[in-house]
């Protein structure tokens, strides 16, 4: 049996094709040179490159969010989404230049790949063994950011030996800025879920409270104080090894539930909270 051989496309139809992309090739370089000429004037405006203050988070979200929203066609979301995230923070490295210190406790494959596919590879790696080495990194730093990885899982996972987020805790103590990644979706190709922590933002507008995180101290947390945190659409992030019979939590809550609010709900359902700190915020889970 013979086969036909499919005919060739003609030459000058593939030459038309490939002036084409090199036509957008040039058009979209432009506009990142473009796009570069603006935040000249922005560090003009804002004096950002010696204060680390041009984060933006709940900005960065929404951005995201309205990549995933307006994609379409054969290139991958994966890519898409990385491509942005290099833009944005290396743009905003641009602005004011910064490191991201990693956790590297639970292995430094996965935080390295969340590094680099969100922050890209002009931003500075800087990998330690403990979560509050992390967090004493940016608290130490000018206007760094930090990242580990928590267990989605919350009150199902093992606790915690020690309640890292009690670096958060305080005045001026570094924050929980962001979640990443922004978009979750099965098989992410950097879906190793992490918390960012950075000094608290100058501009307060510029974070995101859909959710807001809180380290709690409580005696007597019992399955009925777990289903008021619960109604309450909140959840246990992490926990840590109980100290002096009293439990050790990081919750996170929706943005318009008070710290009253939460207090006096657990405690009607028979848990007695002593500290409950806000240890930072971040934008809501955008799935696809």
């Amino acid at each position: 049996m013979r086969f036909s051989k499919r005919a060739a496309p003609p030459l000058d139809n593939l030459a038309d094709l490939r002036a084409e992309i090199d036509r957008i090739d040039a058009e979209m370089h432009a506009l990142l040179i473009q796009r570069g000429s603006i935040i000249d004037r922005l560090i003009a405006v804002k004096g950002t490159s010696a204060s680390g203050s041009a984060f933006r988070p709940g900005r960065e979200a929404a951005m995201m969010r309205r990549v995933a929203e307006r994609h379409r066609g054969l290139l991958p979301l994966d890519t898409v989404e990385g491509i942005w995230r290099v833009i944005i923070a290396t743009f905003t490295y641009v602005q004011a230049p910064f490191s991201v210190h990693a956790d590297i406790s639970g292995g430094d494959a996965a935080m390295r790949d969340s590094a680099r596919f969100h922050f890209g590879f002009t931003v500075p790696y800087r990998p330690h063994p403990t979560c509050a080495v992390v967090i004493e990194a940016v608290a130490a730093s000018r206007g760094d950011l930090g990242i580990f990885r928590f267990d989605p899982r919350g009150a199902k996972a093992p606790p915690a030996s020690e309640a890292w987020w009690d670096g958060l805790v305080g005045e001026g103590r570094p924050k929980v800025i962001a979640r990443l990644p922004f978009i979750e979706r099965p098989a992410h190709p950097a879906g190793t879920p992490v918390f960012v922590v950075a000094k608290p933002l100058e501009d307060p507008a510029a974070a995101q409270r859909d959710w807001v995180l809180h380290a709690a101290r409580a005696q007597g947390w019992t399955p009925e104080a777990e289903r008021a945190l619960q109604d309450l659409y909140g959840e246990v992030v992490a926990r840590a090894t109980p100290e002096d019979g009293a439990e050790r939590l990081l919750l996170a809550v929706p943005g318009g539930v008070g710290a009253r609010q939460l207090r006096e709900a657990l405690e009607r359902a028979g848990a007695s909270v002593g500290a409950l700190d806000e240890t930072g915020s971040h934008a809501a889970r955008f799935r696809v």
